[in-house]
């Protein structure tokens, strides 16, 4: 039997992302107007950038908090991720592990798994509706080869403190979700789905009301000790807290700092009750799989299934596609995806298709980080978790600029350090060679393979994982 046939091409190819133009773009907010001067600026007004000003507002009502936004709030990764809230620990436990001991990660875990409910609560108190529900998240195995892997996984994550992730039968999958081949899964309760836009939007809006200030359309093009540079003029601040994740590459001196790895998405036209009753998903559970090349989807609040994956994972010197236009090869092969584990949904038409970019930090590793000498400070490098880690980390840098040591100042991300990836074209040649393995190995694997195929280790150790 053949295969059944992929959706038709998106209807919509990039303009930013499907969630803003389901929402539609907010009005900008007016840009600096002139050199000013302020306690904090923080740079990016992205999760990372807002939340900290929130904590910092929080915190010191009477300090005076700027937030500088080249676009506008929620433009970058913020306004176009797969909308998980998950709890997973960005970066390498076993990384952490060695740098900071075992306890310190099992911390880390318990504090990421709280964090989830945190950021719902912070949500219900603002009033920001972005289509939550706590339904944890699947990772599912769909052949002999992921099989393995799913069940070492589970291991590996008991180890490093999931302590609640079971694993499922085939048949209890099925009660769930299903996917065409599906052989087992993974299941983790701390997780959440949620609309990006929404709560980027509520989250923008919520800051204004503490009285920080907002500047959109404002692109800093340097930042020095105390210092944030625009065109229309300085800020300076005590502190300057760079939150700018997988656009950090575009400052001057930062170009080797995070790589700039590109994600993309497709989304469906809301899908008939027929299709539905053949899925399931009645839970709203997160969906990823075992493959390689990494996969990941929602069942969305209006009924469509959100599908992503890496696409053209990198481009040269990490450059970035700002408005999230997205190759019609990649939205063929997410489509193609989407057919082979969700026949009943093939026929489905694609409604959107776009991308963005996360940080990757060349140890995979993210970092927090405040130099009180010259007033800078970051945080960052996700790895592609960051929805809720931006808020942990954004509470942590509020930790650091407060001077107060807590158990968040104490965990393994504050104050790493990571290496810087290698010039171009080295990096570009890396990047493309080890998505390159990975996909072949996909290859291999769905073909039939029993077992891991070796090109994956051949990637993993080209990408230092």
């Amino acid at each position: 039997m053949s295969d059944p046939a992929p959706p038709r091409h998106a209807q919509e190819n990039g303009n930013v992302s499907f969630w803003f133009a389901q929402t539609g773009f907010p009005p900008r907010r007016p840009p600096l107007q002139g050199p000013t001067s302020a306690d904090v600026c923080v740079v990016g007004a992205g999760y990372t950038g807002l939340w900290t000003a929130y904590h910092l507002k929080k915190a010191r009502p009477d300090w005076d908090v700027v937030v500088l936004e080249r676009e506008f709030a929620g433009f970058g990764a913020s306004g176009r991720n797969g909308g998980w809230l998950s709890g997973k620990i960005p970066g390498s436990p076993a990384r952490f592990a060695k740098e900071r001991g075992r306890s310190a990660v099992l911390r880390f875990q318990a504090l990421m798994n709280a964090e989830v409910d945190e950021v719902l609560a912070a949500m219900e108190h603002e009033g920001i509706e972005a289509d939550a529900v706590r339904s944890g998240y699947l990772r599912v195995a769909h052949a002999p080869a992921q099989l393995e892997r799913l069940r070492a996984s589970v291991e590996h994550d008991r180890h490093w403190g999931h302590e609640d992730e079971v694993l499922l039968t085939a048949d209890e999958l099925a009660e769930r979700i299903n996917v065409a081949g599906g052989l087992a899964a993974a299941f983790n309760p701390h997780c959440a789905r949620v609309h990006p836009a929404k709560l980027v939007t509520g989250l923008a809006a919520a800051v204004t009301r503490l009285g920080v200030r907002l500047h959109e359309s404002t692109p800093v093009t340097r930042i020095a000790p105390r210092t944030a540079s625009t065109p229309f003029g300085d800020v300076h601040a005590r502190y300057v807290l760079r939150c700018t994740e997988g656009y950090t590459a575009g400052l001057p001196g930062e170009r080797r700092t995070w790589l700039a790895m590109n994600s993309s998405m497709i989304v469906t036209e809301p899908l008939p009750h027929a299709v539905w009753e053949n899925l399931g998903w009645a839970g709203h559970e997160l969906f990823s799989d075992q493959t390689h090349a990494y996969l990941y989807g929602q069942r969305t609040a209006d009924g469509r299934i959100a599908l992503g994956g890496r696409g053209v994972p990198y481009r040269f010197g990490s450059r970035v596609e700002t408005r999230g236009a997205t190759s019609p090869a990649t939205v063929a092969s997410l489509g193609a995806t989407l057919a082979r584990l969700f026949p009943s949904a093939a026929g489905s038409a694609l409604a959107h298709a776009w991308s963005g970019v996360l940080a990757v930090p060349r140890d995979w590793c993210p970092s927090v980080h405040l130099e009180r000498s010259d007033g800078l400070g970051w945080a960052g490098g996700y790895t592609g978790q960051g929805v809720t880690a931006s808020h942990l980390a954004a509470r942590t840098l509020t930790d650091l600029v407060l001077g107060e040591e807590t158990e968040r100042t104490r965990l393994p991300w504050t104050e790493h350090t990571s290496r810087r990836w290698e010039p171009e074209p080295a990096r570009w040649l890396g990047v493309r060679g080890m998505y390159a393995a990975y996909r072949a190995a996909d290859r291999q694997e769905s073909a039939g393979r029993s077992s891991t195929s070796p090109l994956a280790h051949v990637a993993d150790a080209i990408s230092g994982t």
